[in-house]
């Protein structure tokens, strides 16, 4: 039997259009309209943020996840995701793609590794997979410096 899983959220409107998302156990985020569809609080998280964090933020912790189960020596990670919005092929003004860019760190030796691992993570990401819209990501892996060592007389 397959596994499955909920993942329960609570909005609540706080006026004009401001509104609150909860999860028990979870701090609260508060969520608003952005300052391009008629916002008035830039400072407050979009559902369009929320949207792009979702699927950047699950890469980057599948990518953990996996370095941890195949023993990856992972030195950094950084994910930068940005979500286009336009014009879709069904005629609907909505996103139409996410644009992914992973930087790696890990050791020498070990950056291939990192290339795959970041191609799988990709493959399993929930978030990603489950959407209807190309999801393009770009991998830039590097090597550690090697420690500086004393030379000792």
């Amino acid at each position: 039997m397959a596994k499955e899983y909920r993942f329960p959220v609570d909005i609540a409107w706080d006026g004009g259009r401001r509104t609150t998302a909860r999860v028990d156990g979870k701090q609260p985020l508060r969520i608003a309209t952005p300052p391009e569809f008629k916002g008035t609080d830039p400072d407050l998280w979009s559902p369009e943020d929320a949207f792009v964090t979702a699927a950047g933020s699950c890469l980057a912790v599948t990518v953990v996840a996996l370095a941890e189960r195949e023993s990856l020596p992972l030195r950094s990670l950084a994910v930068h995701a940005e979500g286009g919005v336009g014009r879709r092929s069904d005629g609907r003004f909505g996103f139409v793609e996410i644009e992914q860019s992973v930087d790696l760190e890990t050791e020498s030796g070990f950056e291939d590794a990192g290339h795959a691992l970041v191609a799988k993570a990709e493959e399993g990401c929930l978030v990603s997979v489950s959407l209807d819209l190309p999801v393009r990501t770009t991998v830039r892996v590097t090597a550690a410096p090697e420690p500086v060592r004393a030379v000792t007389a």
